[in-house]
């Protein structure tokens, strides 16, 4: 396991990196962030399910409560606005928003990525957030329920004209690539270096941060040609005025999850929950709020095969 920094650097990370500014917290931005709105209600009319909290296992429902794992990033997914303790996101609302329809309460401890996974096979979270996707690896020793359909991208600084999108790695050969550690976009440039090989040509580097924020500030400093992560993150980071990125468009899409450890018990009650949210248009009002529309699900599943 790597090392983390505590929440609240990492917040600070976030948001340095998200404005470009390299290391002076003053130039950090101040006014909400550009295409969400993180202080619109989006949760007071959600209400109890009888019927989806009826499918948890009867100690959840006496104890009332569900220890979740979740990890903190930058907007939309969830984050730390500047100045502030509480946390906010996507993944935020709609975890809230479970709880509420499941009639329990969340006890969230923040996480690195890379280790919330492992941590549900020990027992020590119910659930893990953190825009966990949908992949046949995964799925031999995870279990997810989805909400959301996102996926893999590519962003560049917005100077670099060498590069107008991304369709196959061996576009990549020559360059130095970030990337989160214990992601799919790991995962995904390992396991396909050998492109460059078959093409004669010198391979890509992959290098590989903890943080979130360090990936966007190496790219905006020049240490790196260009990021792979989520397309919605990609996609917001490109929005902000002060990033200087510029979202290459998608890459690969992924089915994303709430992810539990094999054989969990509380995946069909989740699976009710978010449909229960899909239903009442709850879910549309959430994901409007973060600026995720189009990632939009028509039904939760319960382990779907990895998009194509």
């Amino acid at each position: 396991m790597k090392r983390h920094l505590p929440v609240l650097a990492l917040a600070t990370v976030a948001a340095l990196a998200l404005a470009g500014c390299g290391s002076d917290p003053a130039a950090a931005p101040k006014a909400a962030p550009v295409g969400i709105q993180p202080g619109q209600d989006v949760l007071s009319d959600v209400r109890r399910s009888e019927a989806a909290a009826a499918l948890l296992p009867a100690e959840v429902r006496a104890a009332g409560t569900i220890k979740l794992g979740g990890a903190v990033g930058t907007p939309p997914g969830a984050y730390y606005p500047e100045g502030k303790k509480e946390l906010t996101g996507l993944d935020v609302d709609l975890v809230n928003a479970v709880a509420a329809v499941l009639g329990v309460k969340v006890q969230r401890e923040d996480a690195a990525f890379e280790t919330i996974l492992p941590a549900l096979g020990s027992g020590k979270y119910d659930v893990g957030t953190g825009n966990f996707g949908v992949t046949t690896a995964r799925l031999k020793t995870v279990d997810f329920v989805t909400y959301i359909d996102d996926g893999q991208g590519f962003a560049v600084r917005a100077d670099n004209t060498a590069l107008t999108t991304v369709t196959d790695l061996a576009q990549l050969c020559g360059l130095t690539i970030g990337t989160g550690a214990g992601t799919t976009f790991e995962a995904t440039l390992n396991a396909k270096k050998d492109v460059c090989a078959q093409a004669g040509r010198k391979p890509y580097e992959v290098k590989v941060f903890s943080e979130n924020g360090a990936v966007v500030t190496g790219l905006q400093q020049g240490r790196l040609d260009a990021v792979m992560s989520t397309i919605n993150g990609l996609r917001y980071q490109a929005n902000q005025p002060g990033a200087k990125t510029r979202f290459l468009g998608e890459y690969h899409r992924l089915d994303v999850g709430f992810a539990f450890k094999k054989g969990s018990p509380l995946t069909p009650a989740f699976q009710a929950a978010v449909n229960e949210l899909i239903k009442d248009g709850s879910y549309r009002k959430i994901l409007a709020k973060w600026g995720t529309a189009d990632s939009a699900i028509t039904e939760s599943l319960i382990n779907p095969p990895e998009h194509p």
